[in-house]
This record gives structure tokens, C-alpha cells and sequence, in this order.
């Protein structure tokens, strides 16, 4: 197994992995639809509920190819999925390709009926929120970006916002209408290829509260 396969085809069975926020979301996909998938709001426990939701699936989710989210989101949460899909693609010899989160939310809500620009947004630590624009495709206007609610609410330009950070910010401004919503692995479907073969890595959009082995913070906005 490498970090970077060649992208699969639409027909490889894939099984989808998606901890990076407060959602344990899986799929199973193969053929361009979705076989079986599980979605569940846990707030914390991924490790415990991911593997049996996974065993629950068709054929245990064996598939020749793993998808994951990897980010960004929870530091803790982002660790296994990654770990999961890792290990399983080690043991069936499958390949692991990764997603950002803030795409997958954006691919759902175009497909939902979003016409224009959008602003994604995910809680993230200390009050700030994760942040990217995306154009229909979707397609990335800017870089991830993790901002105040203030800050966040300056850089809309007037674009709709949708996420879970959405909430963060009407805190501040309550008058603003925006679309709450979580990565669910079910919409992977929906990723262009370019968004869909990230290295299996966690992307961070700043420097997680917790720390490496011997103390080191991944750098914000990079892959650790």
C-alpha cells in the first residue's frame, strides 16, 4: 500500500470512512451507488462505534478501495478514521485515497440545490471555525482557513454558509440565515476525482490542541 494510488474506477467497491467531526458516517459504494451506509451524530467515541458499524456493512465493508476524511476536524476524531483505513487497507490489500470534509459538505449542498457560491464552515477549536469558499462542482475558491466568527462573517462576501460553524457565528450576528450540516459518507458519491484522492493524511486547519510524540504541532493548513 501506498499514500498515493492511482484514482479507482467508478466500479471498485469502495467503503467510506468519515470521523472528522461530531458524525461516525460510513458507506459501502461500488458501481456508482451506494450498497449500504450508517450515520450516526456520536459527539465523541468514534473508536468504539466505528469497527462495529463497519462489521455491520455487506461482506464486513471488505472493499478494494478505502476512502477517508481527513479533514479538516476533530484532531482525536481524524485519527481514527485514518487509522481504521489504514489498517484495513494493510489487511485486505486495498487502496486508501483521502477527502476534505469541507468538500464533501459542499458537494452535498450543490447537489441539494445550491446554485451559487458557498462559504463552508466547521467548528473548530477555541471559538474559531474552519473555513473554505467553494464554487458549484464543487471547486475550491480559497484556502482552508480557520477564523473567528467575526473574522469568518467578514470573509462571506456574500456567500450562503453552510456547516455545523454556522451556529458559532449566528452567536455572533443571529440575524444570519445558513444551512447546519455534517460530513455524511454517503454523498462521496458525489466528489469529483481531484477532491477524491487526497493523501490518506490528516489535513489540519490550524495546530491541534494536542501534541505529536516529542512535542511537535503539526504547522496549520498542511497534511501531518
Amino acid at each position: 500500500m501506498t499514500d498515493t494510488p492511482p484514482p479507482p474506477s467508478p466500479a471498485i467497491r469502495t467503503l467510506v470512512i468519515d470521523t472528522a467531526t461530531a458524525a461516525c458516517s460510513i458507506a459501502l459504494i461500488e458501481g456508482g451507488a451506494i450498497l449500504a451506509a450508517a450515520h450516526r451524530e456520536v459527539g465523541r467515541g468514534h473508536a468504539e462505534q466505528l469497527l462495529p458499524m463497519i462489521a455491520e456493512l455487506p461482506d464486513g465493508g471488505r472493499a478494494a478501495h478505502i476512502l477517508v476524511d481527513v479533514g479538516p476536524g476533530s484532531f482525536t476524531g481524524l485519527r481514527v478514521g485514518i487509522a481504521a483505513a489504514r489498517g484495513l487497507a494493510l489487511g485486505w490489500g486495498a487502496d486508501v485515497h483521502g477527502y476534505s470534509s469541507l468538500s464533501l459538505i459542499a458537494a452535498a449542498a450543490f447537489a441539494a440545490g445550491q446554485v451559487h457560491d458557498i462559504a463552508v464552515m466547521l467548528e473548530g477549536g477555541h471559538g474559531e471555525v474552519f473555513m473554505q469558499a467553494f464554487a458549484p462542482g464543487p471547486m475550491p475558491l480559497d484556502a482552508l482557513a480557520s477564523r473567528t466568527p467575526d473574522a469568518a462573517i467578514d470573509a462571506l462576501a456574500g456567500r450562503h454558509p453552510v456547516g455545523n460553524g454556522v451556529r458559532w457565528l449566528q452567536q455572533v450576528a443571529p440575524d444570519l440565515v445558513g444551512t447546519p450540516a455534517l460530513p455524511n459518507a454517503a454523498d462521496a458519491l458525489l466528489l469529483p476525482i481531484p477532491l477524491a484522492t487526497l493523501p490518506p493524511r490528516p489535513l489540519y486547519g490550524r495546530a491541534p490542541d494536542a501534541k505529536l510524540p516529542g512535542g511537535k504541532l503539526p504547522a496549520a493548513g498542511t497534511v501531518a
